[in-house]
């Protein structure tokens, strides 16, 4: 799934240039967007079932019309989340108002933002649509289990599989009770290199007797902690070589890919192949 976020101040016409994208993009794919909101949705009768639903202790809550619409609103739900649920079924994801996260952004009127920037314009009618959605089309897709899960089991030779192994690496805060807690872990790449051992591995793991499918996807950039980090996923006909697989496969990825990890700590940070052991 390829994201972009959108952000800029209240006049720049966030809305509209989701709504431009979104009208370009559905002709390439399933579009999905999210909305960052400061204010309690009112998407119900009068604005009040739903708030006295979440009064009561419910920590989501969803509306479902006869016609098959529906909404949702919740307590607790980040946007990782969120995006990790929705690159399963979705082609982009068009992400409206989050500038603290690291996404990257088209900036409208010169709004700061956490994100590597893919343009910039004064409004959203001076942006380039054509250029954009090429921009957009040329980043690295947002993965998550869910996603690598769907694409195997989308495989041809799923009917010959009797099994779906997976392994899912991710940012631990404490290695016991008396570390300093990691609050991130950021990951550089070999730009090439990286891309080029990881489809090697994948070849040469998919052509064992018995495996059908084997996906891999490693984070780069800021992840926080208790993230998700590394996928490795395998499509087997039995659980043996499937489970085998998912093994080999993430001790080949960590010994054989570059990548670099900074991790930083309340009190420290240190890139760890600086760090002396």
């Amino acid at each position: 799934m390829q994201v972009l976020g959108i952000v800029g101040p209240s006049d720049s016409g966030k809305t509209t240039l989701v709504e431009r994208l979104v009208g370009r993009l559905a002709d390439r794919g399933a579009v999905a967007t999210v909305k960052h909101l400061k204010t309690e949705p009112t998407v119900d009768t009068e604005g009040k079932d739903t708030a006295r639903h979440r009064a009561a202790g419910a920590a989501a809550t969803y509306g479902i019309t006869d016609d098959a619409g529906w909404f949702a609103t919740g307590a607790d739900r980040s946007l990782a989340a969120t995006l990790d649920d929705l690159a399963a079924d979705f082609d982009y994801c068009l992400v409206e108002g989050y500038s603290d996260r690291p996404l990257p952004t088209v900036a409208l009127a010169g709004r700061d933002h956490d994100g590597e920037t893919v343009a910039t314009a004064a409004g959203a009618d001076a942006v380039d649509l054509d250029s954009l959605v090429d921009a957009l089309d040329a980043l690295e897709p947002y993965e998550s289990l869910a996603s690598l899960v769907a694409e195997v089991t989308r495989s041809p030779d799923a009917r010959y599989a009797g099994a779906v192994a997976t392994f899912t690496g991710r940012v631990r805060t404490q290695e016991d009770a008396d570390d300093e807690p990691t609050e991130y872990l950021e990951f550089e790449k070999y730009d090439g290199v990286a891309e080029d051992r990881m489809a090697t591995i994948r070849a040469e793991l998919e052509a064992r007797d018995g495996v059908q499918e084997v996906r891999m996807h490693h984070r780069t950039g800021v992840v926080e902690a208790g993230e998700d980090i590394v996928f490795v996923v395998v499509l087997a006909g039995h659980r043996r070589e499937a489970f085998e697989t998912v093994e080999d496969g993430i001790d080949r990825l960590k010994d054989e890919v570059p990548l670099f990890k900074k991790e930083v700590t309340v009190d420290d940070a240190f890139w760890s192949h600086e760090r002396p052991e």
